[in-house]
């Protein structure tokens, strides 16, 4: 088993009840197929640096957790027929680092008294 790190970008148009249908929609199908979800964090609504199919935010979910060929597979095949995300990637890890937040807003407040 290996560990990954998996974001994906959902449409700004959704609902806050659709998001989270995508996010527990993705929680469930690593479970499913023989991975464990170990951390899941919500980077809410950010702008893009250029439109994405006419879109200039975004949802952003990311997901820490170890899985196998086979979990990176159903991901992959589930987010190929799934319009509502717009953009995905998946990078493998040795170990990982579940103490970074990307965009936690403890950070952002560390920033801004510097």
């Amino acid at each position: 088993m290996n560990f990954y790190e998996h974001t994906l970008v959902a449409k700004q148009d959704l609902s806050t009840a659709e998001v989270e249908n995508i996010e527990n929609k993705y929680n469930d199908i690593i479970n499913s197929s023989s991975g464990k979800v170990i951390k899941i964090e919500k980077w809410g609504l950010l702008n893009f640096a250029k439109k994405i199919r006419n879109y200039n935010k975004g949802f952003y979910i990311h997901y820490k957790f170890e899985g196998g060929p086979e979990t990176l597979n159903e991901i992959k095949k589930n987010i190929l027929i799934d319009n509502s995300v717009l953009r995905h990637l998946t990078i493998k890890y040795k170990k990982l680092d579940l103490e970074k937040e990307y965009f936690s807003k403890e950070n952002k407040d560390n920033e801004k008294k510097k």
